[in-house]
């Protein structure tokens, strides 16, 4: 049975960092597009970042581009952000989500429906 689950999460003050993680059991992240994804309340589940299955190219959602860093590890069992510079607007639960096995030099994507394993969620609060 496959699992991801996030960890990392939890209160910053605005400007600090936080390193997110999402670890992989009974699947791999290897020849897959991975991203993270956010929900703050009230508002709908948007795009944060994602790396593509060959990981020729990543993307950004333009409210992080400089300040998060997307990555993932050779073994295929790790998902990372790195956040930096937070902002209490980055407030919002992080998942992290997996799209089936591609080959082949397709761009990650924004399309939630193209990943159908996701995490369970973490907590980040940017708050003074």
């Amino acid at each position: 049975q496959w699992q991801l689950v996030e960890s990392g999460g939890g209160l910053v003050q605005p400007g600090g960092s936080l390193r997110l993680s999402c670890a992989a059991s009974g699947l791999t992240f290897d020849y897959t597009h991975v991203g993270w994804f956010r929900q703050a309340p009230g508002k709908e589940r948007e795009g944060v970042a994602c790396i593509s299955s060959n990981d020729i190219s990543t993307d950004y959602a333009d409210s992080v581009k400089g300040r998060f860093t997307i990555s993932r590890d050779n073994g295929g069992a790790s998902l990372y952000l790195q956040m930096n510079s937070l902002k209490p607007e980055d407030t919002a639960i992080y998942y992290c989500a997996r799209s089936p096995q591609i080959f082949g030099r397709a761009q990650c994507t924004w399309n939630q429906k193209t990943y159908p394993y996701w995490g369970q969620g973490t907590q980040v609060t940017v708050s003074s």
